[in-house]
């Protein structure tokens, strides 16, 4: 299967019924396969090549998912671009990318302007709103095309989707997804989940991300998406009433906020099935708070951009021990295996280790990536001894359940977002006043790790936190920017002199069996 066969199947066999429903409209599946073709076709008139890259940028809105659908129904990619981003890392994304094709919505016009006149190689804007001085408006566009249906072969190689996971020294790693890789994220799905009704799914966290996978699960069971263009606590609490939301995907911190609201008790949680949480680490305690909350159905979900989303699952039955009591052990895994994927745990030197024993999660199978967008080193480094090696460290029990105890890899996962420390580093380094720092995650019940920096000055000058996090916010998005900074006077060095990371994380992880949070 292609990724679009799972829509255009859904589509065909129910063509009236929901397929997304927002604040400004509702779409039944028929309509949106009616404008997705003419998106396509569009595409296609415009001598589209096969995985010509498609970038959109916006918030959630049905109309991006068009767009989305669209790009693939013209054997396109799809380039997702977070809104959170600075400016000039989200530019940096569409060169190195090759982006030749940019829908975006209105909000973001001046950064669509400065992309025209500093990257000639996008030869396409389109407007998801109302046209602009230099791209028409998507509604108008697609009334000029053609409804004819587009067939395609089966493409299991053919690359969907290119997904950026985070900046570091150079250009940002690009994940080729393939048809191949998400008709295995799917299969997973179908095994491990539960329905008894076609599944209406809230996508309040951003699509650009693990929401959007998400998307494709509830359409692969031909469900409604119930789509908010943010996260807003109270209305997310709201919708799962007033729509009966089957299903819901949110972050940690999102959870907590949700916990957190006065009305949260009384809220109606009983059409809830799964409610999936991953993308960072959750506090056991709060998970436990959440079983309470909502009931039996927390899901979680273990994967990353190179393993789309469905490494290991924990399922609501997993949670709770033979009693049908919660299973305190339990809450601190992510799960077992998945069906369709082979999962080990490999020492340095290859070698699988025995149950008990701490390795690396390593991945093979169909829902390994294609590689690394025009990286064949950073490929060959996470590929040793033909396996897909995730950076994450962890054992597994008697009963096949995998417990994460550290982190091989620098990467913070904050919120459900990826951070790397050097890009954060770089530029609080940028600060005439600053010698060095470090940069790392710290334990935090919202976000599940926290951006702390610490800093050593140069002597005889001073500078307040609150204008280096200002700093951040301006060269690389709210996102990355610390939750704190520290200042020290002086940094642990190597014998070479280099920052030793490690050793000034260290105190702020003291007392802690996982290392992760």
């Amino acid at each position: 299967m292609n990724l679009i066969d799972f829509f255009d199947r859904a589509a065909a066999r129910y063509p009236g019924r929901d397929f997304a429903i927002s604040d400004a409209s509702t779409w039944t599946y028929g309509e949106m396969s009616d404008f997705a073709t003419r998106i396509g076709n569009g595409l296609k008139a415009l001598d589209m090549r096969r995985e010509t890259k498609c970038a959109v940028l916006s918030r959630n809105d049905p109309l991006a998912f068009a767009a989305f659908l669209g790009i693939l129904k013209a054997q396109g990619v799809w380039v997702p671009v977070h809104t959170g981003n600075g400016a000039a890392e989200n530019q940096s994304l569409l060169e190195f990318f090759d982006v030749e094709i940019l829908f975006y919505s209105r909000e973001f016009e001046d950064f669509a302007r400065q992309a025209k006149a500093r990257l000639p190689a996008i030869r396409q804007f389109i407007c998801l709103d109302t046209a602009s001085e230099f791209a028409p408006g998507l509604h108008a566009w697609t009334e000029k095309q053609s409804r004819t249906a587009i067939r395609l072969d089966w493409d299991p190689e053919g690359m969907c989707m290119l997904r950026g996971t985070g900046g570091t020294t150079g250009p940002p790693k690009g994940v080729m997804n393939t048809n191949r890789n998400f008709a295995c994220t799917l299969a997973n799905f179908y095994a491990r989940l539960e329905f008894d009704a076609p599944p209406v799914y809230l996508a309040a966290a951003p699509l650009t991300h693990a929401a959007g996978v998400f998307a494709w699960v509830t359409i692969a069971f031909g469900g409604t998406l119930v789509v908010h263009r943010k996260f807003e606590a109270a209305r997310v609490l709201e919708a799962i009433g007033r729509h009966r939301i089957s299903m819901l995907y949110l972050p940690p911190t999102a959870i907590y906020a949700l916990m957190s609201q006065q009305n949260a008790k009384d809220c109606d949680y009983s059409s809830l099935r799964h409610f999936i949480y991953g993308a960072a680490p959750t506090a056991s305690t709060k998970l436990r708070e959440a079983i309470q909350l909502f009931g039996n159905v927390m899901t979680q979900c273990y994967g990353q951009t190179e393993v789309p989303t469905s490494v290991t699952m924990l399922t609501p039955a997993e949670h709770l021990d033979a009693r049908g009591m919660v299973d305190e052990k339990r809450l601190l895994s992510c799960g077992r295996p998945s069906p369709f994927v082979r999962v080990e745990l490999m020492d340095q030197a290859g070698r699988i280790v025995d149950q008990g024993e701490i390795g690396e999660i390593v991945v093979q199978g169909d829902l390994v990536m294609k590689g690394y967008y025009k990286n064949p080193e950073a490929t060959t480094e996470v590929s040793g001894h033909g396996w897909h090696h995730t950076g994450d460290l962890a054992r597994q029990d008697e009963n096949g359940f995998l417990y994460i105890v550290d982190r091989a890899k620098d990467m913070i996962i904050t919120g459900g977002f990826n951070v790397y420390p050097l890009e954060v580093e770089q530029v609080i380094l940028g600060h005439p006043s600053v010698q060095d720092c470090a940069v790392f995650g710290v334990p935090d019940e919202k976000w599940g790790e926290a951006i702390k920096a610490v800093v050593e000055l140069k002597s005889g000058h001073s500078v307040d936190a609150k204008v280096l996090m200002a700093l951040c916010k301006q060269k690389i998005g709210s996102v990355k920017t610390p939750k704190s900074i520290d200042f020290v006077a002086s940094m642990p060095r190597s014998a070479v002199g280099k920052v030793m990371r490690k050793e000034v994380r260290k105190p702020y992880w003291e007392g802690r069996e996982r290392q992760v949070s």
